[in-house]
């Protein structure tokens, strides 16, 4: 039986000649690192942007763990909506730390290289955790969906068992095709310049630094981009829909804003996650807007994680009363121990 280190080796070498044969890779070495550009450019602010994206991981950490913390301690928010928020904050918080302490490395050192192997490790978390995220807000929308529109039927329907069942599969469904992908991907080879514009390993900066054939990796991406990305986004649409239209057939002003109030923290969440991914795979891949995608990178890496917890702690009453509940029993903690 041929072992998988000698597998991989003989398939790199195998793909390498054909490469050669058709003088894709002459005069050029392979490499074992990227160089992640990432802000390189604005080295008087390296400093800054490091306490900048510092406090945002620290914030975005804490919030997420909290509101993690506050769902599995606190009886009153053992329902689906809190379940679910629960699953999406402990993915945002690998989500977070799938990016931002490589990034915070860099800026603090100056050190931008990343091994091949840790810049694939890299982008399987970010795709893997991505596509969880989107299947996970489709079936949040889906809650509020039942809890809005079939509100008779929705202890019956999103019951314990329903939950689970769906919380596992987005996440299942998030890892299968990344895998996939990924052995598609170490196939690769990198022989050409190893300078990655971005502060990430994302899939088409990697794929220009590629010196192999990516017609077929690309064949791979479209397959899945429809039941990874567009189904659940057209499911979380339909649900809103859906909820809207029922929203206003509600003849009470008072019943209208009862309603939006119990999914407004999860719109404002999905419109910032599918908005800013939107706006960065849908603009030209021109040099001039080379700068604006980073920025909208930046929104749906960074700032979403971020705006979970603050979004559905502040909008949240729930939640809030919670907070309150649990801060009011940690300062009774040292009365009651006197």
């Amino acid at each position: 039986m041929i072992q998988p280190n000698l597998l991989m080796f003989i398939t790199f070498h195998y793909h390498r000649m054909q490469l050669m044969e058709k003088g894709d890779v002459k005069n050029q070495t392979d490499f074992t690192e990227f160089i992640l550009l990432g802000f390189g450019d604005l080295r008087e602010l390296q400093i800054l942007l490091f306490l900048l994206f510092l406090v945002i991981y620290i914030v975005t950490m804490a919030g997420n763990i909290l509101i993690i913390a506050l769902v599995v301690t606190d009886q009153h928010l053992h329902t689906p909506m809190y379940f679910f928020l629960g699953n999406l904050s402990c993915l945002e918080t690998c989500y977070t730390s799938a990016v931002l302490p490589r990034m915070l490395t860099s800026l603090l050192t100056g050190d931008r290289t990343i091994s091949v192997g840790g810049c694939m490790t890299q982008f399987f978390f970010f795709c893997f955790l991505a596509t969880t995220e989107c299947y996970l807000l489709a079936a949040m929308s889906y809650d509020r969906y039942l809890a809005i529109c079939k509100p008779l039927h929705y202890g019956t329907c999103m019951n314990g068992k329903l939950c689970l069942q769906l919380a596992a599969g987005c996440w299942v469904i998030g890892f299968l095709p990344c895998t996939i992908m990924m052995c598609f991907m170490s196939q690769l080879i990198f022989c050409g310049p190893n300078e990655m514009d971005h502060f990430f390993c994302d899939f088409t900066p990697m794929l220009k630094l590629s010196c192999s054939d990516t017609s077929q990796m690309m064949l791979v991406l479209y397959i899945f981009s429809f039941p990874d990305a567009v189904s659940p986004f057209l499911l979380t649409l339909t649900s809103y829909v859906c909820i809207v239209s029922t929203i206003l057939r509600i003849p009470s002003t008072t019943g209208r804003q009862r309603a939006f109030s119990t999914c407004s923290s999860h719109l404002i969440v999905v419109t910032l996650f599918y908005g800013t991914i939107m706006i960065v795979y849908m603009l030209p891949k021109s040099s001039n807007l080379r700068a604006l995608n980073k920025v909208f990178s930046v929104c749906y890496t960074v700032l979403t994680p971020l705006a979970n917890p603050l979004v559905y702690s502040l909008r949240n009453r729930e939640v809030k009363e919670a907070l309150r509940k649990a801060v009011r029993k940690y300062l009774a903690l040292p009365k009651n121990s006197n």
